[in-house]
């Protein structure tokens, strides 16, 4: 049974954290002000701008705040002010007591993935996948604001369609699949594979990631498929794989194309989810409908 959290409202508390690396304080703002105008009230993290190296403070104090986000009765959501690097090192170590008493609303991508992941492997809690992203000018398109919006205060069905110009909507194979859609950033996958990534079988599993050149790609794949954790799924929905390399002899799209067609399964890309241009919000850990003809992903809502 998948928990869900109470739809926000106005008025409602969330704790805005930074349990990865840490942000820039003008984008934060910038963040803040477009929930407010939603009428959320929001509460900063003891250490959301705290800096040790490249983590926003100790693991100890990253995940001190999380837990009293996750305890505190009056906090409704929490929103990851970034991802970045370190999510995975505290990702075994919520409250998960806690949470499965009282389920709240995960909101974040990129590293965050390491937390959904965990949250769903231990309480089979549903989050968001996404945030107010924005690209190099810090422009958040109206597209990305209220995508997330509806994801956390409508109770509807998310549609996700094609975005021809993706590149990775050359990948596409054919037919249908339903499933609970986990997943999010493919780094953060492998790196949890053996400790802290669910068990995959019979779920559409969703890939996107950054930066990365092909020869990264194809050590990740690898080690997912032989090492059997991708035996079983039902679907792979394809979003963004913003700034990695797709050109020369093998590129990105290539490696990508030869390993996840040998799963035998319905492929569906050019999803505009993750790192890229205007990116969409989606719920994760929720009954998923994947239709390659339709080039449409259909996820049921991770609130109620």
């Amino acid at each position: 049974m998948i928990a869900k959290s109470p739809a926000l409202k106005p008025g409602d508390k969330i704790a805005y954290l930074s349990p990865g690396s840490t942000p820039d304080r003008a984008a934060v703002a910038k963040r803040v002000a477009i929930l407010e105008s939603w009428g959320l009230e929001v509460v900063m993290g003891q250490h959301a701008f705290d800096q040790h190296g490249y983590l926003a403070g100790s693991d100890e104090d990253r995940l001190a705040d999380l837990n009293w986000a996750i305890e505190d009765p009056s906090i409704r959501a929490i929103f990851a002010a970034r991802g970045g690097k370190g999510c995975y090192r505290i990702a075994d170590r919520i409250n998960f007591g806690a949470l499965r008493n009282n389920p709240k609303l995960l909101v974040g991508f990129s590293d965050v993935t390491a937390l959904h992941l965990s949250c769903f492997q231990h309480c089979q809690i549903a989050g968001i996948h996404g945030q107010l992203f924005a690209r190099e000018d810090d422009h958040i398109a109206q597209v990305t604001q209220k995508s997330l919006q509806r994801c956390v205060m409508q109770v509807e069905e998310t549609r996700i369609h094609v975005r021809e110009a993706e590149p990775t909507a050359e990948i596409m194979t054919h037919g249908t699949a339903s499933g609970i859609l986990i997943g999010g950033n493919l780094q953060l996958i492998a790196t949890l594979a053996g400790w802290g990534l669910p068990d995959l079988k019979g779920k559409i599993l969703l890939l996107e990631d950054v930066g990365q050149h092909p020869g990264q790609i194809d050590r990740m794949l690898t080690q997912l498929i032989k090492s059997g954790f991708l035996d079983g799924v039902a679907a792979i929905a394809l979003g963004q794989f913003a700034d990695c390399r797709l050109d020369g002899a093998m590129n990105v799209i290539e490696v990508l194309k030869e390993h996840l067609q040998s799963l035998s399964v319905p492929i569906l890309g050019g999803l505009p989810i993750g790192h890229g241009v205007d990116p969409l919000a989606l719920p994760h850990g929720t009954m998923a409908h994947l239709d390659v003809s339709e080039g449409c992903l259909m996820v049921a809502p991770a609130i109620q």
